[in-house]
């Protein structure tokens, strides 16, 4: 792997730098000068309707900032991703998230290190839509014969996130099997969560690709022990091993390479989904980690999700920069990022289904991108990352939306919109759905023109009112349309994201596909976790502030 290349060294960067000192931000202004400037600036990746015309950009800043992506080698990149490259340089693996969602039968074949790619992804593929027409069906039943009802997903980090927030976006599709999803080690996760659940007709998909996650197992076993209770005080089973064993067999599955551990936690190895270590957590939704969203909305709806996946890999890969969709969105938070020093980035899905949309980016954005050394070691040389945060319209226009326009600092935001709704519901005569739109519309218009004081006064305010009432504009918005949140629609709107990531990660040569900052937290606390049971070494082996707040847990646990 060759050494990344200095974005601040590009002839580039320094237009840039040039182009940040010479601007003025006047959207008001521009668009009255440009009448096509909202028609040149909007674009089109599959379904997605793209409307960059509210951003602080002129004409010559998007060229130079497609140059910055052509000398940083962002397509020559992205294609090394898509041929099996070791882009993820500290673990020396290839990326290959983009492979999950390849048509059988595309053309050249994948191989890589040896290995048949689109065959290994396929045979996956089909024995998890096997079994999910099994479960669907009522051919799996649990182990008194009863039909699942209830598939509950025991994972975390990106064996949670991706599926939890696909399946609240495409809730509207779930009929015979709903899914729930366990990640917290706090118990009152797994307690709440199974509360009104029953054993009989209850399935755990356990998602861990070691076998080995501490918050995954222990939930794991806490599940397990939770079964044998229930069906023992039903009657179903008695307390044997044999009949405990028989009850795992029929009520848990597992996401996971690990078979022998798989095994000896008593799951049936052909129940067993597997992935690879070439599929990073926050990019494996389109893997096997799918499996509860393959049960819970069925083998269609998921190769439809699939599907829209693909449609933005290969807008990314055959689009030129100037008009490649990812590429454009990614340019622009480096414009924002490391030029116009922005800090934070709002994501505002006017779709009360994608409620954990932003949450899901977090992950993929900031575990991604929140690195302070390049691919090879050296330290970066400019700020990375942003911090991603949002939450659906209306309801943060009723919270944090005085902050974007009237606050001091810059914070770009993403809005999300569908034409079509989910539920089209009137009140009397209105179309709750268009007022919902028109509050889509209209944050957008007024975060990007504001409000002059003379248009303030001219409505009759004076004195000191009028500068509490002016909005100064020039706050920049992307504004992202579809037709309807389909499986198709939510696939592309995820591929976006994570191109976009991919984008801005070439630009300031980081290798996105790592997290090793994940790592110290973990090993610390199971070097803690005897100080908390008590083991005196372990205490006095912690510093003084662990220790004093050690002692206020012991003091006052129950």
């Amino acid at each position: 792997m060759s050494a990344p290349i200095d974005a601040t060294e590009t002839s580039a960067w320094a237009e840039l730098q040039q182009h940040k000192a010479d601007l003025t931000p006047d959207l008001r202004g521009w668009f009255a000068a440009d009448p096509d400037r909202a028609a040149r600036l909007s674009f089109d990746a599959a379904d997605l309707r793209v409307d960059l015309s509210k951003n602080l950009v002129t004409d010559e800043v998007l060229a130079s900032l497609a140059r910055l992506a052509e000398q940083t080698g962002v397509a020559e990149r992205f294609a090394q991703m898509l041929e099996g490259v070791h882009l993820n340089t500290t673990e020396d693996r290839a990326v290959l998230h983009t492979a999950l969602r390849r048509p059988a039968g595309e053309k050249p074949a994948l191989v890589v290190d040896g290995q048949d790619i689109d065959h290994d992804v396929h045979e996956v593929l089909g024995r998890m839509r096997a079994f999910a027409e099994r479960v669907r069906s009522g051919e799996w039943q649990g182990v008194t014969g009863k039909k699942v009802t209830h598939v509950v997903n025991i994972g975390i980090g990106g064996s949670d996130l991706g599926p939890v927030m696909v399946y609240e976006a495409l809730k509207p599709l779930v009929t015979d099997i709903e899914a729930r999803f366990i990640s917290n080690i706090d118990p009152t996760d797994l307690a709440q969560t199974t509360a009104d659940l029953d054993p009989e007709t209850t399935l755990f998909i356990v998602a861990s690709k070691t076998f080995t996650t501490l918050e995954t197992l222990t939930n794991a076993r806490l599940a397990r022990d939770w079964l044998w209770a229930g069906l023992h005080e039903a009657g179903a089973i008695d307390g044997s091993d044999a009949a405990k064993t028989d009850a795992v067999a029929h009520h848990f599955v597992a996401v996971s390479t690990a078979l022998d551990k798989v095994a000896a936690f008593g799951i049936d190895t052909d129940n067993a989904f597997g992935f690879w270590d070439w599929v990073g957590g926050r990019y494996s939704v389109d893997s096997a980690i799918g499996l509860s969203l393959e049960l819970a909305l069925g083998p269609d709806a998921f190769e439809e999700l699939l599907a829209g996946f693909h449609a933005i890999d290969v807008h990314t890969a055959s689009t030129p920069l100037e008009k490649n969709v990812p590429v454009l969105m990614g340019l622009l938070n480096v414009w924002y990022n490391n030029l116009l020093g922005a800090q934070s980035h709002a994501v505002l899905p006017y779709a009360q289904l994608l409620h954990r949309f932003p949450a899901y980016l977090q992950q993929l954005t900031m575990e991604s991108n929140g690195k302070s050394v390049r691919w090879d070691g050296s330290p970066v040389t400019t700020d990375t990352g942003e911090v991603f945060w949002g939450e659906p319209g209306t309801n943060g226009q009723h919270a944090f939306y005085q902050l974007i326009h009237q606050g001091t600092r810059l914070i770009p935001a993403d809005f999300i919109a569908f034409v079509n709704p989910a539920y089209p519901l009137r009140d009397g005569d209105r179309d709750v759905h268009g007022l919902f739109l028109a509050n889509f519309l209209a944050q957008t218009k007024a975060l990007a023109f504001g409000k002059t004081a003379e248009e303030v006064e001219a409505e009759g305010t004076t004195g000191a009112l009028v500068a509490a009432r002016t909005f100064s504009g020039n706050r920049p918005t992307t504004s992202i349309f579809a037709p309807a949140l389909t499986p198709r629609v939510l696939g592309e709107l995820i591929a976006l994201y994570e191109h976009i990531t991919f984008t801005q990660g070439t630009i300031w040569g980081i290798n996105s596909f790592d997290q090793w900052g994940v790592e110290l937290g973990k090993q610390l606390a199971l070097q803690i976790a005897p100080a908390i049971e008590g083991d005196a070494e372990a205490v006095e082996a912690q510093d003084a502030s662990t220790r004093a707040l050690l002692d206020y847990y012991r003091a006052h646990r129950a």
